[in-house]
């Protein structure tokens, strides 16, 4: 991971939804989210259908409004300005996202030329000229040849499409890459190809990405760091190879065991916890977890590091591999 101060800060960040026929019920779709990115890293970000993950995104693209906290984007706080106010700001263009669904995300009236200039044009207020040698370049660069900038998305193919949508939110030149499951609505053959290609482009142009993915297998090669998310909250994070070789949340450690070739599968049972007013003392993963402990009812658990600090579970019977010093609360076992 390189050695810099974070490129973006995210601290204590929620986002609660009222519920429809239920006066004053809230809905904790995201709760109190801390995360940070390094300029130039790669942080996955795991977890069930469900668990706040869309939602996180959606608030680090400023596509929505927080309920509560911050998000320090190059020490600015991005959250103290309303989505639409920050629309209009220079920092709306070093922050962009490739979306789940390229058909979906590309308006079928454009061009590509048209579809990848646009943000040129909104967001760095180039003219026309600049905007269009830009189109050339970032083309070049997602290798989508120029004969193909002047169809329109139903006259491309699915991969065709998602390199139109990587070149747009490449356009206006981003610091920080947001990639919701970039290649979920693509061919397992064209997945792997897309997939190598925005490895390169991070690389090669020095770009912070946010990947967002339920392949497990894609974090784990493309990704430097990696947190995981459960009904809201980061229940696990650290560097990938720690946290998929020796998960210590019983959570991360289902989802692992969900690996094809890494050992027998971990089954959960019980029911989801609504995240309709969860009570705020209760493991939210008491209910389904195999080493649920009294503790565990009556006071959450927060974050806490393994011996070398790098690699932290929200969890009171954390399980930290032989190596670390166990740091399991009193009582308790490890």
């Amino acid at each position: 991971m390189p050695d810099h101060a974070p490129l973006l800060q995210v601290e204590r960040l929620s986002k609660r939804f009222p519920v429809a026929g239920r006066r004053g019920a809230l809905l904790h779709a995201v709760d109190d989210v801390s995360l940070h990115i390094a300029p130039g890293e790669s942080l996955g970000l795991v977890g069930e259908s469900g668990c706040g993950k869309s939602t996180l995104v959606r608030l680090l693209a400023r596509l929505m409004d927080a309920s509560e906290g911050r998000i320090l984007f190059n020490g600015e706080d991005l959250a103290a300005l309303p989505a639409r106010q920050f629309a209009r700001t220079p920092q709306r263009g070093a922050i962009q996202m490739v979306f789940q669904d390229p058909t979906d995300s590309l308006n079928p009236r454009y061009t590509a030329r048209d579809t990848i200039a646009e943000p040129c044009r909104l967001l760095s207020g180039v003219d026309a000229r600049t905007a269009n040698e830009r189109v050339d370049e970032v083309a070049a660069q997602v290798g989508l040849p120029p004969e193909l900038l002047q169809r329109f998305p139903h006259q491309l193919s699915g991969g065709q499409k998602a390199r139109v949508g990587i070149a747009r939110a490449l356009a206006p030149r981003p610091r920080l890459l947001i990639l919701d499951e970039p290649t979920a609505a693509l061919d397992v053959s064209v997945q792997a190809v897309v997939l190598q290609l925005l490895d390169r482009l991070r690389r090669d142009l020095g770009l912070s990405t946010l990947f967002v993915s339920h392949d497990l297998n894609v974090v784990r090669l493309l990704t430097e760091r990696v947190a995981v998310m459960y009904l809201g909250r980061i229940v696990e994070t650290g560097p990938s190879s720690s946290v998929f070789d020796h998960p210590a949340h019983p959570y991360t450690q289902a989802l692992v065991s969900a690996i094809p070739g890494l050992g027998p599968r971990i089954r959960l049972e019980g029911e989801v916890q609504s995240p309709i007013d969860p009570p705020p003392q209760v493991c939210r993963f008491a209910s389904r977890c195999t080493a649920v402990h009294d503790r565990c009812r009556r006071e959450a658990p927060t974050l806490h590091a393994d011996g070398l600090a790098i690699h932290q579970a929200a969890c009171h019977v954390a399980r930290w591999p032989a190596r670390f010093p166990v740091q399991a609360a009193a009582g308790l076992p490890a």
